[in-house]
């Protein structure tokens, strides 16, 4: 790999692009600012004018991955409003776990720091995108939650291929899993609400009033 290429003013940049590198050469293991500066040619205290620990890199480069992971979740779909739709977007989500497994470990596996804006932002943007499409699908469910087990969900698919637990040998096979596993999911969720809502409609049956004493 080509050492990053640096220029008077843009050490920020470089220090990203250099982790990037050294993240999927090697992993999150790889990942350290004196490798860094070894690899973007500056000395090695360089980079602590940006990046005053690894904790704080491995933050930058998380938040770029949130936002190149929103941006796979978009292009399936911008505003998906079907279960279809919405599985699209799954399978998105656990193919760019198998595509950039290094990144989307460090993403969800290495300490970050929760105060870098960056990162705060990136994290947000995905979040508000799925309780989007909740909202959109499931209008009257509580978003919050059902934004949580439709990511649990997902994000636990990705992880169990990932790990090889699940066959990912075949985009097809990954694809029509999750998909499948989606439209379980939100098949029974609109039965379970239609269920509640059924139940809400019957009428109440009045008390009786009580008889006088003879």
């Amino acid at each position: 790999m080509p050492k990053a290429t640096y220029h008077h003013g843009n050490l920020r940049a470089a220090c990203i692009r250099a982790a990037m590198e050294l993240l999927e050469e090697g992993g999150e293991t790889a990942l350290s600012l004196r490798a860094v500066a070894r690899r973007v040619g500056v000395s090695p205290a360089a980079p602590y004018r940006h990046y005053p620990d690894r904790e704080a890199l491995v933050s930058a480069v998380a938040a770029v991955g949130y936002r190149e992971l929103a941006d796979q979740l978009a292009a399936a779909h911008p505003s998906p409003s079907t279960p279809e739709q919405m599985a699209s977007v799954a399978i998105a989500y656990v193919q760019f776990a198998l595509e950039r497994p290094a990144l989307f470990r460090l993403m969800f596996g290495e300490p970050c720091d929760r105060d870098h804006d960056e990162r705060v932002a990136a994290t947000a943007a995905v979040s508000l995108y799925l309780r989007e499409i909740v909202g959109r699908c499931f209008p009257e469910a509580d978003a919050e939650s059902m934004a949580t087990a439709i990511w649990a969900l997902v994000h636990g698919l990705a992880f169990l291929h990932l790990d090889g637990k699940l066959d990912a040998r075949t985009p097809s096979a990954v694809a029509d899993r999750v998909s499948a596993a989606i439209q379980t999911l939100l098949s029974a969720a609109r039965v379970g609400r239609a269920s509640d809502l059924a139940q809400r409609a019957l009428p109440r049956r009045r008390a009786r009033p009580a008889k006088s004493p003879a």
